[in-house]
């Protein structure tokens, strides 16, 4: 007969539809497939905020057979002092939390620091993922999901911290970017960008006068598992106009390219400065 704590165990691996298997036999299952596939493997400091015990610990050994290194919070109080402890590399952040939730938690993160954020969620609800998003989150994944799609967004958004040090600075008479530093001024004052905005931008910059798809853009960010949401996209985009346009409904930079994607071209603008901005 199953214990209570072995039950309690297989609901969670079911949840993440992780096969049925002992810790031992998962940890011994997870670094086979890494030994198979060294190339793939996730080495970062990882902050895992929820408060369940059982959940963090099968994130424990799911990460741990990649080579990195566990943080745990219990709620959003405790995830705010860790990120200032121990600046982690990327924040898993569970949305259902008691006390402050995950949105919220994601808000005051946003205040100061920009670390990458991924949010956890048994949501499935288009809006609730726009929240996320506009919370300060760079992807979301939401409940039952597999340990490869798991692992396959946490290497894309460790990966997107942008290696812009080739990348010559930008310069306009209302916006600079200094690639390197990661540093954003829009007329006149300091912008703070989180590191899928910052990436979405260097990206569109990277490609100034030429139209970008959606799905270009959205296989850059996010990986092909995103290439039929573009909700995502246009929350991001919106963001960014939010942030660096005098006018964001007039952009000068960033438009929009009907049923095709977007085009970062400030001299672009004076043809279409009557245009209402389309999403």
């Amino acid at each position: 007969m199953m214990s209570a704590a072995n039950g309690a165990a297989w609901k969670v691996e079911r949840e993440f539809s992780i096969e049925r298997l002992s810790q031992a036999s998962l940890g011994r299952r997870l670094s086979e497939q890494v030994t198979r596939t060294p190339t793939k493997k996730v080495v970062a400091k990882i902050l895992v905020v929820d408060d369940d015990p059982q959940v963090r610990r099968t994130f424990r050994a799911i990460l741990a057979s990649q080579g990195c290194s566990i943080i745990e919070a219990r709620d959003g109080n405790e995830a705010l002092e860790e990120i200032r402890a121990d600046s982690p590399d990327l924040v898993l952040l569970d949305i259902n939390m008691p006390g402050i939730d995950g949105f919220e938690t994601c808000r005051r993160i946003r205040q100061f620091s920009d670390v990458p954020i991924i949010v956890i969620t048994v949501r499935g609800d288009e809006n609730d993922k726009v929240v996320a998003l506009d919370a300060g989150a760079d992807d979301y994944i939401v409940k039952p999901f597999g340990t490869q799609e798991l692992l396959a967004r946490i290497r894309g958004t460790v990966r997107r911290a942008p290696n812009a040090r080739e990348m010559a600075p930008f310069s306009s008479a209302g916006l600079s970017i200094d690639f390197e530093r990661r540093r954003v001024v829009a007329h006149g004052k300091p912008v703070h960008l989180t590191p899928t905005e910052f990436e979405l931008l260097k990206h569109l910059v990277m490609n100034q006068g030429k139209p970008m798809s959606h799905l270009k853009l959205l296989h850059l960010l996010w990986g092909p598992e995103h290439a039929d949401d573009r909700e995502p996209l246009r929350v991001f985009i919106g963001q960014l106009r939010r942030k660096i346009e005098k006018d964001p409904e007039h952009p000068r930079y960033i438009h929009t390219e009907p049923l095709v994607g977007y085009r970062f071209d400030p001299d672009f603008g004076s043809s279409t400065k009557s245009r209402k901005m389309q999403s």
